[in-house]
């Protein structure tokens, strides 16, 4: 039997699908830029309003650029300052994932972006799904400080990496959370539940929406549509989980 007290996160992508979420009854805000890559740093302005307007608890993620997960120094000192940042804002916890070029876990500056981070609470993000060895990277994320690995079992939906996932959560054995996401909705989330005995899930219940834009010059040929959330979506996976 499920637990009264599982989790839904939702990840955001702009202010207005964060408040969007939250009157749905998301219990966390995974806090992103940049759909199309994959989720990026958002800005110190959009950082400042969430903190002013959201409620429930954010965790923003820190990536300065789409691509590889392999970061150089610069792109670290990036990170460990949008870290402080987070921080120094008050934000619940913070998103990350480094890896080497043999996809391993870059576990020296991972542990020291933890330490960075503390008292906030530190997600690795799916730069775990591109890693070499998932069944040694958990041990090494563990040993890093890490309270949750977001993952969708090394598969593109969660749905067909639910074996790895459920290995993951027995392995960890309370030590971390696993959080599935991507490619989980009303529809799967019980199933996923029942199979890997998660604790915590992940959805963007994304939909777009057209823009209100009234003139559209077309010799550019451009998506203006925007990224919101589905209410009634996060509403319905709420009263699953609960059950």
């Amino acid at each position: 039997m499920m637990s009264l007290n599982r989790l839904l996160e939702i990840c955001v992508f702009n202010v207005a699908t964060a408040i969007a979420a939250e009157a749905a009854g998301a219990n966390r805000i995974e806090l992103c830029e940049n759909y199309a890559n994959g989720g990026t740093t958002p800005s110190y302005g959009y950082l400042r309003i969430i903190r002013e307007k959201i409620h429930i608890p954010v965790f923003p993620m820190i990536r300065p650029r789409g691509g590889d997960y392999v970061h150089s120094a610069d792109e670290i000192d990036i990170i460990r300052r949008d870290i402080l940042l987070c921080k120094e804002l008050g934000f619940e916890g913070v998103v990350f994932g480094l890896l080497n070029q043999d996809g391993t876990i870059d576990r020296e500056n991972t542990a020291r972006l933890v330490e960075a981070a503390y008292p906030m609470e530190v997600t690795f993000h799916r730069a775990f799904d591109r890693c070499s060895q998932p069944v040694q990277a958990l041990e090494t994320i563990i040993a890093c400080g890490c309270n949750r690995i977001l993952t969708s079992g090394q598969e593109p939906k969660v749905t067909n990496g639910l074996d790895l996932v459920k290995q993951l959560v027995d392995q960890a054995d309370g030590r971390i959370i696993i959080m599935p996401g991507s490619g989980l909705n009303s529809s799967n989330v019980a199933d996923i539940i029942a199979q890997t005995g998660v604790t915590e899930v992940h959805t963007s219940a994304r939909i777009r929406i057209p823009s209100a834009t009234q003139f559209r010059n077309p010799k550019m040929p451009e998506d203006f549509d925007n990224d919101f959330v589905d209410a009634a979506e996060i509403r319905a996976i709420q009263q699953i989980i609960a059950l």
